[in-house]
């Protein structure tokens, strides 16, 4: 999954080299969380207008963790 987000974003952003993706433990519920960190001037690319682009990554993610029985959610910092 991680690989997945890292692919995606990298198709996005011009500092491939500042992409940063950390992973926390799954949590009571299950949700395993992946905090997105891109360089300060990538960072509109990867929110996009009001939010689409964010909101694509999410929703591609979700469907991938589907596929292997998980929970996931993406935080952009």
């Amino acid at each position: 999954m991680k690989d997945l987000l890292i692919a995606i974003v990298e198709g996005l952003v011009d500092d491939k080299s500042a992409i940063e993706v950390t992973v926390d433990e799954p949590n009571a519920e299950g949700i395993t969380v992946y905090h997105l960190h891109v360089a300060p001037d990538d960072m509109g690319r990867v929110i996009g207008k009001q939010g689409r682009i964010a909101k694509a990554i999410r929703s591609i993610m979700r469907a991938g963790a589907v596929r292997v029985n998980e929970k996931v959610m993406v935080e952009i910092d």
